[in-house]
C-alpha cells in the first residue's frame, strides 16, 4: 500500500542556504604544489536554494524560500532565483559576504567531487528572521541540514519546526552533509529529527546516523525516529522506508555524469514536488531519481531555466514555466 504524507493545501517553503559556487572540473590528479588545468565557473547554488528552484523546475507553482545572503550578491542570487521560479526571502547581512563553495570535480567517469566551504552569511539565519506569517498558504515545509551546523540557525530551525507542527504543516529535512554531521552529533541530530515528518538522508548519512554497515538497515531503523525516511544513493537509487521497514527499493535512472553537485538536492525538490501535487512516497522518490539523473548531466547544482522548450517530464503532467521578469516587485512572504 502506497505510503501519503498528508497536510494543509499550499505550496512550498524551503528554509536554507543561498551559495555562490565556484565550480573547477579538472580532467586528472589535482598535482600538489603547482597548477591543475580546470574548466572553472560561478554559478548560484546552496542545498536549499538549489532544492527550491528543482521543485520550481519540476512543476510545484508555489515555491518560497527563506534564506541569508551577503550584500556582496544579493542581488544577483535573487534575480536567479526569480528566474527559476522561486519567490525569495533573503535577508541580507550587515556584517558577513555570501556564502561560498570551491567545488573540485573530477571529470572522470564517476565526477566525484569535493567541497571547500565557507559559509558566510547562510548559517547566520536567526529567529528573528522568522515569521509565522511565512507559513501563510503553506502545505509544506522543507528545511537545510546545513542550519543544523550552527547555533543561530539551529535555533531558527527549532523555530520554524515548532510553527509548522502548530499548525499541521509536515516537515521534512535533508541532513546535507556526513562530515559536518559527524561534527555536530548523532545524538543532537536525531534528538531535533523526532519532530520531522519526513527524513532524506544520503546513504553515508543514513549509516553514519545509526551506525549500521548496510543503508536498507540503516533506512529501516530511521524510520522508527522519522515517520517517513527516503534514503538516496546516486547510481543505486532510493530506498523508502516507514514503520521499522524498507518498504520499496526505487531503482536508479541510467545516467552519463559530467558534475554530481546538487544531485541530491534534485531529487528532494522533485519529490517533494509531487508530495506537493498529491503523489505518494513511492511515486514521488521514483520523481526525484528522474531529477537526480539529469542533474548529474549538468554543470553545477541548479536546473535548466524554465522557458519554451523546456518541458519536464520528471513533474505530474506536463509543465511548461516561463521565466519571470526578474525587475519585478517582490512578491509578499
Amino acid at each position: 500500500m502506497d505510503r501519503k504524507v498528508t497536510g494543509p493545501a499550499g505550496g512550498l517553503l524551503v528554509v536554507g542556504d543561498v551559495i555562490t559556487d565556484v565550480v573547477a572540473r579538472h580532467p586528472g590528479p589535482l598535482a600538489t604544489g603547482t597548477d591543475t588545468a580546470a574548466a572553472i565557473r560561478t554559478l548560484p547554488g546552496g542545498a536549499g536554494a538549489n532544492v527550491a528552484c528543482w521543485a520550481a523546475h519540476t512543476g510545484c507553482a508555489d515555491v518560497r524560500l527563506l534564506a541569508r545572503v551577503g550584500a556582496d550578491a544579493a542581488g544577483w542570487h535573487e534575480r536567479e532565483l526569480r528566474a527559476a521560479g522561486v519567490r525569495p526571502r533573503l535577508v541580507v547581512d550587515p556584517a558577513a559576504p555570501t556564502g561560498t563553495v570551491i567545488c573540485l570535480v573530477d571529470a572522470g567517469a564517476a565526477a566525484e567531487r569535493t567541497f571547500l566551504t565557507c559559509s558566510g552569511a547562510s548559517l547566520r539565519l536567526e529567529p528573528a528572521d522568522w515569521s509565522d506569517a511565512l507559513l501563510d498558504g503553506v502545505g509544506r515545509v522543507h528545511l537545510s541540514g546545513y542550519l543544523l551546523f550552527a547555533e543561530s540557525s539551529r535555533a531558527l530551525a527549532r523555530v520554524v519546526l515548532a510553527a509548522a507542527r502548530a499548525r499541521g504543516v509536515p516537515v521534512s529535512l535533508d541532513p546535507a552533509s556526513a562530515g559536518f554531521l559527524a561534527e555536530l552529533g548523532v545524538d543532537r541530530f536525531l534528538a531535533f529529527a523526532r519532530g520531522l515528518d519526513v527524513l532524506l538522508p544520503s546513504r553515508d548519512e543514513a549509516c553514519l546516523l545509526t551506525g549500521r554497515p548496510d543503508w536498507a538497515d540503516a533506512a529501516a531503523e530511521l524510520s522508527g525516529v522519522v515517520p517517513v525516511v527516503v534514503a538516496k544513493s546516486g547510481a543505486d537509487g532510493a530506498l523508502v522506508a516507514w514503520s521499522g521497514s524498507v518498504r520499496k527499493r526505487i531503482p536508479a535512472v541510467p545516467a552519463t555524469p559530467r558534475d554530481t553537485t546538487g544531485a541530491g538536492d534534485a531529487f528532494t525538490g522533485a519529490f517533494l514536488a509531487a508530495l506537493v501535487a498529491g503523489a505518494s512516497v513511492e511515486e514521488a522518490a521514483e520523481r526525484g531519481c528522474r531529477s537526480g539523473a539529469r542533474a548529474v548531466e549538468r554543470v553545477g547544482g541548479r536546473p535548466p531555466y524554465p522557458g519554451p522548450g523546456t518541458e519536464d517530464t520528471t513533474a505530474p503532467g506536463r509543465y511548461k514555466a516561463h521565466r519571470p521578469d526578474p525587475a519585478a516587485p517582490a512578491p509578499g512572504p
